[in-house]
Order: structure tokens, then C-alpha cells, then sequence
């Protein structure tokens, strides 16, 4: 695939009763740090997701200032970074980048492109 077809990146960060505060202490130094868009609190699993989140969305020109800076200020969140590529299948099972532990995500319920 050519990298080109990737619109943006979302980053997924879980969080769960006992990590909150840390997820809303990065969620508040991304917001400050960087050009992004933060989703909304996702306090239960939703979609692929097994586990409580909230989404960060961020431009192709972004990802070699916030990846790095979440690999290093992440304080133990697990993290799915993966492409928009038009088929989030693949996006989120064969492209995505994991830090922490990687979860099982629940494939079935993403739609597969042509």
C-alpha cells in the first residue's frame, strides 16, 4: 500500500476505574501540546474497543512529534495508534501500532473495503 492513502491517524487511549486520572492528566497535555482533536469519554467498550477510551485524532503531519511524545509520557496507558486508510478492518487488525499491552480488539464488528 502506498502510505499516501492514509487521511490520518487516530490514537486510542484505554483507561480503566483505577487510571482515569492518568488518562485525564494526558488527555490535558495533548490538548496542550499539539494540533489534534480529542473525542469524548468513552467510559464503557464500544465498538472494537474492549475497554473504556477516548479517541485522539491527528494529521498525517503530526505523527512524528505525538507518537514519540506518547511512547515517552504514555504513564502506563495502553495505546492503539492506527492509520485511516478507508478500511478499518485493516487499520485497526494489520496496520496498527500498540503501546503497552496490546488488547483484543473485536474485529467482527469493522467494516472490510472492497
Amino acid at each position: 500500500m502506498d502510505p499516501a492513502a492514509i487521511h490520518d491517524y487516530h490514537a486510542h487511549v484505554y483507561y480503566g476505574p483505577h487510571s482515569r486520572d492518568q488518562a485525564a492528566r494526558l488527555r490535558e497535555q495533548l490538548e496542550h501540546e499539539f494540533t489534534l482533536e480529542l473525542g469524548r469519554w468513552r467510559d464503557a467498550p464500544v465498538g472494537p474497543h474492549p475497554q473504556a477510551m477516548y479517541q485522539v485524532r491527528f494529521g498525517v503531519d503530526q505523527f512524528a512529534r505525538i507518537v514519540p511524545w506518547l511512547m515517552l509520557n504514555r504513564g502506563g496507558l495502553n495505546i492503539l495508534i492506527h492509520p485511516n486508510t478507508g478500511d478499518a478492518y485493516r487499520d485497526h487488525a494489520h496496520h496498527a501500532l500498540w503501546l503497552g499491552e496490546k488488547l483484543s480488539l473485536r474485529l467482527d464488528v469493522l467494516r472490510r473495503a472492497d
